[in-house]
């Protein structure tokens, strides 16, 4: 059984985001909840969501302008939430690319059927390598090559990775220079929580830099930020 599903409701109303989490919690789903557009974009940054639960009216950036940015990219289902009886909105955000709509006030169940439903339609499996698949991308001194998941140093010697250790690899590889914890590293990779003194992270980390690093006890690519996590220290770019 794969891991449970990680949901994302954006809501700025606190009573309903939190009641929803609670009620999809205790059905077996991951949440995370935001109170608008740009704590929504913060935790899309650095998180891994299978689905979007979006109310249109909210405060900045509403529901339909961010369902209009985010739908182009199309590996993010989203429901929308919009208030009873104003069917345009419905209309417009089916329009954008939303995959289902459900007016307020509704039923927890038929929100949990209708993300249910939503995910088994958008169940496909996607590339390990997220945004760089088919790519070939070059940092510090050693180019990446995705399709083959080996790295190719100066001396164009050859060094494989193992699959964990590419999912790690490539999630910094997305989001170079910024630091990541070990619970964000985690949710990436794996689509899971860190349990109590899980070292998984730390251990892939170890391993990962016994093939990337100059200096192993002195790491300068991927480095440890105390009290913050990990980052990769170098800047990547697509390889010629």
């Amino acid at each position: 059984m794969g891991p449970p599903p990680h949901i994302l409701i954006v809501d700025d109303h606190a009573q309903i985001r939190e009641s929803v989490a609670r009620f999809l919690e205790k059905n077996g789903m991951r949440t995370t909840v935001a109170r608008d557009a740009v704590e929504m974009d913060a935790k899309l940054a650095t998180g891994h969501f299978d689905l979007l639960v979006l109310d249109v009216m909210m405060p900045g950036e509403d529901g339909l302008s961010v369902c209009r940015r985010l739908a182009p990219e199309g590996d993010l289902p989203i429901i929308m939430l919009t208030a009873l009886g104003e069917e345009t909105d419905r209309i417009v955000g089916l329009e954008i690319g939303a995959d289902d709509y459900l007016a307020k006030p509704f039923n927890p169940r038929e929100l949990l059927a209708r993300i249910k439903s939503v995910l088994r339609r958008s169940n496909r499996d996607e590339p390990v390598a997220g945004s760089l698949a088919g790519r070939k991308v070059s940092f510090a001194h050693w180019i990446l090559d995705t399709d083959r998941q080996v790295l190719i140093d100066e001396s164009t010697t050859e060094t494989p990775l193992t699959t964990s250790e590419f999912k790690l690899l490539a999630v910094l590889l997305e989001r170079a220079r910024m630091v990541l914890s070990r619970d964000q590293l985690l949710d990436l990779t794996a689509g899971r929580t860190a349990g109590p003194m899980d070292r998984t992270i730390d251990n892939q980390i170890s391993r990962l830099r016994r093939k990337i690093e100059p200096d192993v006890l002195r790491p300068s690519v991927i480095k440890t930020v105390r009290n913050g996590g990990y980052c990769l220290a170098a800047d990547v770019e697509d390889a010629p």
